[in-house]
This record gives C-alpha cells, sequence and structure tokens, in this order.
C-alpha cells in the first residue's frame, strides 16, 4: 500500500528514551531492533535517541543502531530527526526534570514533531470520556478513593469494586473488594501479588480502611465498580485493541487480541498469569457463532471513537495506543485503560502492521507543517 509519491523525501524518525550508565540506554531493545529493520525496509533512516544526546541546537546528534546480527548497538553521528516516537520506558523517567524539559522543547521546535508525549492516568481518561455521551456510557462507575466514604458510598450501588492505583502499569497493586451482607465479615479484599492473590476478610469499614492504607500507602488510587466480565472456561477475559493512526493520519485499529485471566488472578495481566487468545474463540464460547460475530464488530467502532475522544480531551498529538475493553455477560463494551506507549503485541499479524504504521503516520506527519 504505497501511497506517496516515489519522489518524496522520507522524513528522518528517532524513538526517544533515556540513557542508562550501564547499557547506554534503556527500553525493549528487541522492540527497537523490530522499529529499525521495519524502517530501513521502507528506506526510513530511523535510530534510538537519549535525551541527553537529543541536542536540538545541533545538526547532528548521537543516535544508536544495532550491528547487521542485532547484538551489538553503535553509536553514530546521525542528523537531527524530524519525527519523534516517543518510547520513554517509565514515568519516574518521564518526571526527571531534565525530561519534562526535553519533551517541553521538542514540542516547542518548529521543525520536530514528537507524539504521544506523555503516559495517561487513570482518572484522567475516565474523567475525559465521561466528557462525551457517545464514550460515557462505556465507562464503568468511578471515583477518586479519597476515604472510606468513598467506599461505602460505592458499595451502596455495587457489591464488588476494584481500587486501582491512578499510575499503574501491568495490573500492579490493583485490588478487588466484595461487600456480603450475609457473613460476619462482610468486607472481603483480594490483594494481588505476583501471581497469586490473598484475601483479607474485615468486620467494619474501619479495619477495612486501614488495611487498603496499608497496601496502597502513598499512591493515588481510583475506586470502580466490577463489571462482570463475560467467562470462557470458568476464566474472566477481556480485549486488548491496539490502535494507531495511518499514513492518512487517521486512527485505525491495527489488531485486537484477547488475555484470559490466570486461574487465581483478579487481571487478565499476562505477566500475573493470563494469556493470550483469540477474540472470537473466546467470544463464541459465552455468545454463539452470530452474537460473537457482532460483538467483534462492535469492537472497532468503540475503540476508535474512544481514541478519539482521549485524543482530543488530552489536548496531545497521539500517534497510538492499546486500549483494554471488557465484555459483559450480556455483550456490552467497556473501557478499562489506554496505554499511550503500547507494549508489542505478539500476534503475528498485528504486529507486522503495528510496525508499519509507525512510518506510514510518520510520512504522514512529515508532509503537514506543524
Amino acid at each position: 500500500m504505497n501511497t506517496h509519491n516515489p519522489d518524496e523525501t522520507k522524513p528522518v524518525i528517532a524513538i526517544l528514551t533515556t540513557s542508562d550508565k550501564l547499557r547506554q540506554f534503556n527500553g525493549n531493545r528487541n522492540n527497537f531492533r523490530d522499529i529499525i529493520r521495519t524502517g530501513k525496509e521502507l528506506g526510513f533512516l530511523v535510530y534510538v535517541v537519549t535525551v541527553r544526546d537529543l541536542k536540538l541546537e545541533e545538526r547532528m546528534v548521537n543516535g544508536y543502531v544495532p550491528s547487521s546480527n542485532g547484538r551489538i548497538w553503535y553509536s553514530i553521528p546521525v542528523p537531527l530527526p524530524q519525527i519523534i516516537y516517543n518510547r520513554i520506558p517509565t514515568r519516574e523517567d518521564e518526571e526527571k526534570p531534565a525530561v519534562v524539559r526535553k519533551i517541553a522543547q521538542c514540542l516547542e521546535h518548529p521543525g520536530i514533531k514528537l507524539y504521544n508525549p506523555y503516559f495517561f492516568n487513570k482518572w484522567s481518561l475516565f474523567e475525559w470520556l465521561k466528557g462525551s455521551y457517545a464514550t460515557s456510557k462505556h465507562v464503568p462507575k468511578t471515583r477518586r478513593l479519597r476515604s472510606a466514604n468513598t467506599l461505602i458510598a460505592m458499595l451502596n450501588n455495587h457489591t464488588s469494586l476494584y481500587l486501582k492505583p491512578e499510575n499503574g502499569k501491568a495490573g500492579k497493586g490493583i485490588m478487588r473488594l466484595k461487600y456480603r451482607a450475609d457473613t460476619t465479615l462482610p468486607y472481603r479484599l483480594q490483594i494481588q501479588s505476583g501471581k497469586k492473590n490473598v484475601t483479607y476478610k474485615a468486620a467494619s469499614v474501619e479495619r477495612l480502611w486501614a488495611r487498603i492504607g496499608k497496601e496502597k500507602g502513598t499512591s493515588r488510587y481510583i475506586v470502580q465498580q466490577a463489571i462482570e466480565l463475560a467467562t470462557h472456561r470458568g476464566r474472566p477475559f477481556d480485549l486488548r485493541v491496539l490502535l494507531q493512526k495511518n499514513g492518512r493520519g487517521g486512527w485505525a485499529m491495527t489488531g485486537i487480541g484477547a488475555r484470559l485471566a490466570g486461574a487465581r488472578s483478579i487481571t487478565t495481566h499476562v505477566p500475573r498469569g493470563g494469556s493470550i487468545e483469540e477474540p472470537y474463540t473466546m467470544l463464541e464460547s459465552t455468545f454463539g457463532t452470530e452474537r460473537a460475530a457482532s460483538i467483534l464488530k462492535s469492537v472497532p467502532t468503540t475503540a476508535l471513537l474512544i481514541a478519539r475522544q482521549i485524543e482530543r480531551a488530552s489536548d496531545s498529538m497521539l500517534g497510538e495506543m492499546s486500549m483494554d475493553l471488557g465484555v459483559d455477560e450480556n455483550g456490552g463494551l467497556w473501557f478499562f485503560e489506554a496505554n499511550s506507549r503500547p507494549m508489542k503485541f505478539d500476534e503475528p499479524a498485528i504486529r507486522k502492521l503495528s510496525l508499519e504504521r509507525i512510518f506510514q503516520y510518520g510520512q504522514h506527519l512529515a508532509r503537514h507543517p506543524k
């Protein structure tokens, strides 16, 4: 699908990350190698650059490229990039003053386009999506976890809740709370640690709140209505969707995967024992052939609607995101999470397209003045 004319010059694209004393730079090297290989095949100059080496006032900077077997990374002089693909690996890195300054300078720079400037915050995402009628109906009831009173108020309407860190990743720190009125210890708090989880039972809200406080420490949390998800062989699953901008600069669906929860996990994250599955198979076992097909058809429409609203509300230039969508027992879709630095999808067809789209979108950005 080559839509650009052959004489068109291709922009220089840099993958931005942070430097590391021992390993030269941080981030997922396999991913960077794949991106650079794809770029090369498509005729782009692409390299890894660290925040420290990206000297915006220079014409040439230090970039990293892999050796032909991919095992060694060389530092070479390369021209300043026109497009920056932001892969700063962690929130901690992103919040460092030097990184904050560099991102701001890139966003101001007349000759550089940087997209996906920041990680998303969970609370902001839910606020943004509540801001539009079309997306609000896909959002579980969510509040900031400020006090025990928030829990009491939420439990009045929902017998089961999730407690999630605002800036969490890969399911870390998530707790599930259930209320069972008919028992002496009505509050059940499931705490996820590694692949197993422990259940703490409490007689009173005070005791429960003390335990939650111990678990969350100083981290900010949200509390959210738990959606009863459709299950496959008795285990809940959700859909993981990758959305990227294409060569026309519009949002497009790159692929859908399904993640089945681990046997004792309260989430579907793969590091917690979850597994990668085929979406249609998951849906078909619950909903039957026709209904599964129609649910699957509704996923791109809903996901694209959500992506556009997130981009509008975030007031940033975005080029990709992954999204977790849950399917409830009635086939309704629920938004749980979006990530502005998606992990790579292991499904080969999705992976291939996702790499190509980085360059299709890069080319689109280069054609359009800032």
